[in-house]
């Protein structure tokens, strides 16, 4: 079993920034990919950016140049630097990992972005 605990989402103008932080614990040392989701109101949950243990990083296109993913293996984190923030970046942005086959969720952290 792997837990992944979730931080750093919040409230911010256009054009700010946050960075979501994710550790995981437990069975973690099989993890390959870990990375982050998101799911806005009414849509489906799609990949932000997800970034293997060899450093290799698949990031969606409407992210590209804002949003930078990086991977602290030997501690087990994954943080996402966002930069530029729109409104339709508003949403819950999930972390995840896989091992194997399996792959387990954070519960999730709000980004909202508005005026």
């Amino acid at each position: 079993q792997v837990q992944l605990e979730e931080s750093g989402g919040g409230l911010v103008q256009p054009g700010g920034s946050l960075r979501l932080s994710c550790a995981a614990s437990g069975s973690i040392f099989s993890i390959y990919d870990m990375g982050w989701y998101r799911q806005a109101p009414g849509k489906q949950r799609e990949l932000v950016a997800a970034i293997t243990v060899g450093g290799s990083i698949r990031q969606s296109d409407s992210v590209k140049g804002r949003f930078t993913i990086s991977r602290d293996v030997a501690k087990n984190t994954v943080d996402l630097q966002i930069n530029s923030l729109k409104p339709e970046d508003t949403a819950v942005y999930y972390c995840y990992a896989a091992l194997g086959t399996s792959v387990y969720w954070g519960q999730g952290t709000q980004v909202t972005v508005s005026s």
